[in-house]
């Protein structure tokens, strides 16, 4: 039996301090995504982040949570529910990499259903150690322990698959024809400038992304790419997204349109940090019209690049 597993990061399971604390225990406690000291950053974290950090995010997660729960989560479900569709000889599911359904309970659902051949697919568009080798060392994790081991498809990245190009591409050309904005702002999930200079591709692919997306294109708008989602003191990628929206009325670009490539459902990154914390940067800067180009979500273009890839195993 063959089946098809999509990873995403997580999120906490409710909007509250308790909550928000579990996940970003486990989140900021993964190596790949903190890459310093453990014993100095296990103080920082439980001394300095962990006491006072989860009740500032819950108050940002309450501004973005649904009736139904987490936006990541319920686009997420929907995503899975929507490829199972398209393959009626395969199981489809979906895991967390640092919240419910953890990685391992669902490995272990999927040989319990009889899944000798598995396709493993996270939704991260671009690689990076941080995001995709994270969710590799726990799948290999739990396969160290176990007797049997399906033949196992880890996709690593679909930045430059065909379809995922063309969707965003799509998404770009609809948003010029009707709003007709100054700059197409190009804003990343953004790493640690360290991470790179060790070898993480990720400002590669980002870079090699868009400049696929821009060669799809129909219209011809203008563009900048950014970063986005800076975290401690550490440098990072730059530029960063909110300083250059800041800068951008100024420099006469009064309507601007922004998408984020690295995210396939909304969060707070899209939900809050772009949508709500951006655009009130850009519009107390004297910007005037500004757009955010939403994610895949449940959008059926997804699932035809979710299906896409999973066809080839």
């Amino acid at each position: 039996m063959k089946g098809i597993l999509l990873i995403n990061l997580g999120t906490p399971e409710r909007p509250d301090a308790p909550a928000v604390r579990a996940y970003l225990h486990d989140f900021l406690g993964d190596p790949r995504v903190i890459r310093t000291n453990r014993i100095l950053w296990w103080g920082i974290l439980h001394g300095m982040i962990l006491p006072s950090r989860p009740k500032k995010s819950a108050a940002l997660y309450q501004k973005i949570w649904t009736d139904e729960g987490s936006p990541l989560e319920v686009y997420t479900k929907q995503q899975t529910a929507a490829l199972q569709t398209r393959f009626s000889d395969r199981i489809v599911r979906y895991a967390m990499c640092y919240s419910n359904p953890r990685i391992p309970t669902v490995l272990g659902e999927m040989a319990d259903l009889g899944v000798d051949d598995l396709t493993i697919i996270p939704l991260y568009p671009q690689y990076s150690s941080t995001t995709t080798a994270a969710t590799f060392d726990q799948v290999q994790a739990y396969y160290r322990n176990q007797m049997h081991m399906p033949a196992l498809h880890l996709v690593s990245d679909f930045s430059q698959n065909p379809l995922y190009v063309q969707a965003i591409a799509d998404r770009i050309d609809a948003t010029v024809q009707t709003l007709d904005p100054d700059l197409i702002l190009f804003s990343y999930h953004g790493i640690p400038e360290s991470y790179v200079r060790d070898g993480d591709p990720y400002a590669t692919r980002c870079e090699n992304s868009t400049a696929l997306i821009l060669k799809a294109l129909k219209t011809a708008p203008k563009t900048q790419l950014t970063y986005q989602s800076r975290f401690g003191r550490d440098p990072w990628l730059g530029p960063a997204t909110d300083e250059t929206l800041k800068q951008l009325p100024a420099a006469g670009v009064k309507r601007v349109a922004v998408i984020a490539p690295s995210f396939t459902s909304d969060c707070l990154e899209t939900l809050y940090e772009l949508d709500m914390e951006n655009r009130m940067y850009f519009e107390a800067a004297g910007g005037e019209h500004f757009t955010m180009i939403a994610p895949f979500n449940n959008d059926a273009d997804f699932v035809d690049v979710l299906e896409n890839i999973a066809s080839v195993y």
